[in-house]
């Protein structure tokens, strides 16, 4: 689940801490009795690849339309610091980024594997991600996320790049929206690992939520609804299919949130999914998410207050992310 899937093009840093969970299947049968954490071992690191495609259309007040598309690709990579008792500590680096944005005919790229990139304040912010790390302890047995570090570090490397922003950083990236933002990583394992058990012949479901505030830019309000109904020729060890569905309820920020952007979010905002479908694959042998494809569309108004001005835009976005894994660097990263 990517959390920095809400931003539109202003605010693309967020969509580094969207990667996946993991889970490893027990038992002596050819069928999982439980989901639990493996892949977080001292010595072995992996790496994901985060491919999203999103689009968006806006129509404001008076009928003129704006089209957005947005093609952006992370690599990341996860090493384990500590596995202890009851918790682990791993670091999260940003090896690399892809991004191809065009708003309204207008195209920005930025390849962090090129020699050359364009030079405007958007590919400095991307530069200013690459490298980047994150160390997060994380509760061994309910895979909460306790504490986040990296931080202070990642908001002054951005601010660099435009120092107008770093107010706006510091409301957007509290330390509890970065372990908001993580918590949705590792969702995909039902509580202590235990799938629930449910009526024959019906897929064995379980839940999560967050609730993460993102300071001027709203509240995202979600529901995760995670279902297992393996195929009756599933043999252990097979890769282990979960589908997930996605219902958000954005609100607008509170008054005392309003506060760092060139506008304002209005009261009466609101965004739901309109559609959702995704499918999560497990490794139960590395215990890891091995891929995912997921799917959202929203739909809903937005009141922007410029200048005591509100205006109403109609909001229609699509979004695909698919993410896989692997033991190696990924061959993207090379310099070229």
């Amino acid at each position: 689940m990517n959390p920095w899937r809400w931003f539109g093009s202003s605010l693309l840093v967020l969509a580094v801490l969207g990667t996946g969970a993991v889970v490893h299947g027990g038992g002596g049968k050819d069928e999982p009795e439980k989901l639990e954490w493996k892949a977080f071992e001292k010595g072995k690191p992996f790496y994901q690849e985060m491919k999203t495609e999103t689009k968006q259309k806006m129509k404001v007040q008076g009928g003129q339309e704006v089209e957005q598309k947005q093609n952006q690709t992370f690599w990341i990579k996860w090493d384990t610091l500590e596995a202890e008792k009851d918790y682990f500590v791993v670091e999260q680096t940003i090896l690399g980024v892809d991004m191809d944005i065009e708003i309204g005919g207008n195209k920005i790229s930025f390849k962090s594997s090129a020699k050359d990139n364009p030079a405007n304040p958007l590919t400095d912010f991307f530069k200013a991600l690459v490298g980047a790390k994150f160390k997060l302890k994380i509760d061994r047995n309910t895979l909460e996320v306790k504490e986040v570090t990296g931080r202070k570090e990642l908001i002054a490397s951005l601010a660099k790049a435009n120092a107008q922003l770093e107010p706006l950083l510091n409301a957007i990236l509290s330390e509890d929206a970065l372990k908001q933002m993580a918590n949705p990583t590792f969702a995909a394992i039902p509580p202590k690992g235990v799938v629930p058990k449910s009526k024959e012949g019906k897929a064995e479901t379980w839940t999560s939520k967050s609730d993460l505030d993102m300071g001027p830019i709203g509240v995202y309000k979600t529901t995760y609804t995670y279902s297992l109904n393996l195929p009756k020729e599933y043999k252990k060890d097979e890769l282990i299919p979960i589908k997930v569905d996605t219902k958000l309820d954005y609100k607008a920020p509170e008054a005392k949130n309003k506060e760092g952007l060139p506008f304002k979010i209005a009261e009466g905002s609101s965004l739901k999914t309109e559609e959702s479908k995704g499918t999560i694959m497990f490794d139960p042998k590395k215990g890891r998410i091995e891929k995912s494809d997921i799917h959202l569309k929203l739909t809903g108004t937005l009141k922007i207050d410029i200048g005591g001005m509100t205006t109403d835009v109609q909001l229609d976005q699509t979004q695909d992310t698919t993410l896989t894994t692997s033991d190696s660097e990924p061959e993207a990263l090379k310099k070229k």
